[in-house]
């Protein structure tokens, strides 16, 4: 639990969450932060309040005190985005405070009754609306759906210069007493950056082409602070906002030199061809990122496969189709459009194949994209011959991923 002053009468209010599931799905192994934005102008706004993850929001309310502010005298509410995360404190809040004034986009306004029955006092604005807070705090507003709701927007004070941006440019990770990305390591950048990916990839990678016009809408902003609802502020925007749109471009296909490596067994015979992969891409200078499926998460396998060129996947054949964890995972990767890959695939069966057969109908229906190279199966135990045929392939899919970066 933290209060900070981020630029003039402007504050921070942040507080870590770990041990959850965000949206009751995605792993958090560095947990995340959730933050709230206050502006003392010659009046007060409160932007984007947390709270508890089950919506109790004392914790709001206690650094609220520790700045001694009343939040009876807060007289704006601005809502950026409508997710509970963000949301789940207003009707506590409005016990104390009837008389707030609520600024949100129209699709919020919809949301605030669906959630919570509310309808006094909601002013909807949009692009190019302003809020003038007093002593030179004038709040510009901006819609940047679909990131990754419909109702979200962003607000800028041109007087400070800080864009407060709710689900957009943030990222998973605690925050310790370092706010500013700024402040980091190199050791913990990586860390971030990592979370970041897992951030994007996770949460709004469906919502790609709608990320790639916010960015374009937020440069237009003369911007000093980015000033995300989870993890670190940047005072460098130029660099969160060209790490989105690279993050972004990757749908395209062309992502980094990497590969993702998917794969599960039942009882042993993919693993062995499995294991003479692994040792293929250790002599290789390429670098390689390894899933298990179902022991690794999608959220994990997603973090890795949003950033690589090229895909491997191994899987046996199980009751006619793919096995189970195998399906699920290129569901969600086809869900979250992880297009435009390269790929391979190879994997045992036993009386009959059909794996591919549902491989190729999750691609078709996801309109995936990938591009793959002939697959490679094999009755039972791999042979000496299927080692061969797995080993050309694996180091083609190499060279096509490296004739990829060059052709950027």
């Amino acid at each position: 639990m933290d209060v900070l002053k981020i630029a003039e009468d402007t504050y921070q209010l942040s507080v870590n969450v770990e041990n959850i599931l965000f949206e009751g799905v995605w792993e958090m192994p560095e947990g995340v932060s959730l933050n709230t934005y206050i502006i003392k102008g010659e009046k007060t706004a409160i932007v984007d309040g947390f709270c508890g993850w089950d919506g109790v929001p004392e914790t709001l309310f206690e650094l609220l005190a520790t700045m001694e502010i009343d939040p009876e005298k807060i007289e704006y509410m601005i809502i950026n985005h409508m997710e509970p995360d963000h949301s789940g404190w207003i009707e506590a809040f409005r016990e104390i405070n009837q008389s707030v004034k609520i600024l949100c986009s129209e699709k919020a306004r919809d949301l605030l009754n669906t959630f919570y029955g509310h309808t006094e006092n909601v002013t909807c604005v949009s692009d190019g609306d302003t809020l003038d807070l007093g002593a030179g705090h004038l709040i510009q507003f901006t819609s940047i759906p679909n990131v990754h709701w419909p109702d979200t927007m962003a607000s800028f004070d041109s007087l400070t210069g800080v864009l407060f941006s709710c689900d957009a440019f943030g990222s998973f990770g605690k925050l310790s007493e370092k706010k500013y990305a700024d402040d980091l390591t190199d050791l913990e950048m990586e860390v971030y950056q990592r979370e970041t990916i897992r951030y994007y990839s996770n949460i709004l990678a469906s919502f790609t082409m709608a990320v790639k016009k916010a960015v374009a809408k937020c440069r237009e902003f003369p911007i000093k602070i980015v000033a995300p609802g989870h993890g670190l502020m940047w005072r460098d925007a130029k660099r969160i906002l060209d790490e989105y749109d690279h993050l972004a471009d990757y749908q395209k296909g062309s992502a980094r030199e990497e590969i993702t490596f998917i794969w599960s067994s039942m009882y042993g015979m993919t693993e062995k061809a499995v294991n003479y992969v692994k040792e293929l891409l250790e002599k290789e200078t390429i670098k390689v990122n390894i899933h298990q499926v179902p022991n690794d998460s999608w959220g994990t396998v997603l973090t890795s496969a949003w950033t690589s060129t090229g895909i491997i996947l191994a899987m046996p054949t199980y009751e006619y189709k793919m096995f189970p964890p195998m399906a699920a995972t290129l569901e969600e990767l086809g869900r979250k459009k992880v297009a435009n890959r390269k790929a391979f695939r190879f994997g045992s069966y036993g009386w009959s194949g059909g794996a591919q057969k549902e491989l190729d109908e999750i691609m078709e229906r996801w309109n995936m994209k990938w591009d793959f190279l002939e697959p490679v199966e094999f009755a039972g135990c791999p042979l000496e011959e299927d080692y061969q045929k797995i080993g050309e392939k694996v180091l083609e899919l190499i060279r096509v991923v490296r004739e990829s970066q060059i052709k950027k």
